[in-house]
């Protein structure tokens, strides 16, 4: 199996490479799906959320309001570094569980995560990817998607710098151009994955 961590600033289409990779054989996990599984109520993740930042981030249902508890973060980073003690963890945990079952396959898994190199999980990785983005790109996707400007800046500004980032990785994949110009470097990415050797 080999651990494919790929990892890139909001808006620098991770999601998208990650799908590209999966039509090509790669297994994708996704962080912010097992970030959602972490918090589901009746988890140590929610009864702890709960305990730190209090009922009004619940919705009428009863499960965590995402929305509500990261606009509360991200504007505060010691609320976030508490929401990142209790998250991370079991996020680990979460994927760990998914790659054991295919430990002693050849299976290229990815792991679709923005916070790899900021949480240190890139050291057990076999390869880091990184999505690399023109910075003014990167913010008017952002704001395409409807996000607020005070929003998507106190994100962007929570994750470490692109060079940072870049620095760490095995390979950089650029995505400032056409969808057809993303496939032809996926390929080439696919490719040069394919290659590697799988660890036991």
């Amino acid at each position: 199996m080999l651990l494919v961590g790929l990892t890139g600033g909001l808006g620098s289409g991770k999601s998208t490479v990650a799908r590209m990779l999966a039509e090509r054989g790669a297994v994708v996990v996704d962080a912010d799906e097992l970030a959602r599984r972490a918090l589901d109520p009746g988890s140590s993740g929610y009864e702890k959320v709960l305990r730190s930042f209090g009922d009004e981030v619940l919705a009428p249902g009863g499960t965590i309001d995402r929305d509500a508890l990261a606009s509360e973060v991200f504007s505060d980073p010691e609320k976030r570094r508490t929401l990142e003690s209790i998250t991370h963890p079991e996020v680990f945990r979460l994927l760990a569980g998914e790659v054991e079952t295919l430990r002693d396959t050849d299976a290229i898994v990815v792991f679709d995560a923005p916070l790899i190199v900021e949480t240190g999980f890139a050291d057990a990785c076999d390869v880091v990817v990184a999505i690399a983005i023109d910075p003014e790109l990167q913010f008017a996707r952002v704001r395409d998607r409807g996000m607020e400007e005070t929003d998507a800046r106190a994100r962007l500004a929570a994750q470490v710098s692109p060079e940072e980032r870049e620095s760490r990785a095995d390979e950089v994949l650029r995505n400032d151009g056409s969808l057809d110009e993303l496939e032809a470097r996926v390929d080439h990415l696919w490719a040069s994955l394919q290659r590697r050797e799988p660890t036991d």
